[in-house]
């Protein structure tokens, strides 16, 4: 039987300091499946996002226990390499956050510094990144302009393109879209269709249109606890928790 789990998260409980930001939360991430992560704000979304990088390691104060295995590897056990673990486990923030650096040196820069040097070899990365970004028919005759005279949804995929060119497995997206206008925001959540096919996505969005629209599975987050997960047709048709239900109908107090 073909196990396609690929992120385990067992009992995770993280702190900061005295505040306690996720209970308990326990979850499978699919392989090659987009999984949404819902909740209010302040429910432990973008937290639990985090532990999947190892990004909370940056914030003061923070402890975590619990297991969380990538590949059956645990990410926080001590033969755990950092470095490798963000080249294979990318993000994507909230707001575009390209280098002020042309377009090309966006999207070299991970690649050079995992150690690639040679010109041809960059190229094609680069190209094949901005394609699989869906941005480089709108790019490939300006990539030695600056990156921040790209529009707002056009640096968002850059950044995406960007983090495909390091070749991670898994791509963690904290509300790609919410800073976008709704044309920019079709054209990354159809991206997401498409990246897929290659990589292992989790999104945090407050909208739960788009939860249905991009989603394979969903998880609803509430007070730093999962309350269920389950296939997006699922959750949004028939939730098994009366909590769920009223959120996703608006009716949540």
């Amino acid at each position: 039987m073909v196990n396609n789990t690929k992120i385990k998260v067992r009992n995770l409980n993280l702190f900061y300091g005295e505040h306690q930001a996720l209970i308990d939360v326990n979850m499978d991430i699919m392989k090659n499946k987009v999984t949404a992560l819902i909740g209010p704000s302040g429910c432990g979304k973008s937290t639990f996002l985090r532990t999947l990088n190892r990004m909370n390691d940056l914030i003061d104060g923070v402890k975590i226990k619990g297991d969380v295995l990538l590949d059956d590897v645990d990410i926080y056990g001590n033969e755990s390499d950092l470095i490798n673990l963000r080249k294979n486990v990318g993000m994507v923030f909230q707001k575009p956050n390209p280098f002020p650096k042309t377009i090309y040196e966006n999207v070299a820069y991970g690649p050079k510094i995992h150690g690639i040097k040679k010109k041809s070899e960059l190229d094609e990365i680069v190209e094949k990144s901005l394609k699989g970004a869906a941005l480089w028919d709108e790019v490939k005759d300006r990539l030695d302009k600056p990156a921040l005279g790209l529009s707002g949804g056009q640096q968002q995929r850059l950044c995406i393109a960007r983090c495909l060119a390091v070749e991670p497995d898994v791509i963690l997206m904290d509300e790609p879209t919410s800073a976008l206008d709704p044309i920019s925001t079709v054209k990354v959540e159809n991206l997401l269709d498409e990246l897929k096919a290659k990589y292992t996505i989790v999104i945090v969005t407050h909208n739960m249109q788009q939860a249905g629209r991009v989603s394979d599975y969903t998880s609803f987050f509430l007070n730093g606890k999962i309350i269920e997960t389950d296939l997006t047709e699922n959750i949004f048709s028939n939730p098994r928790d009366k909590r769920t239900e009223d959120y996703i109908t608006g009716r949540f107090s």
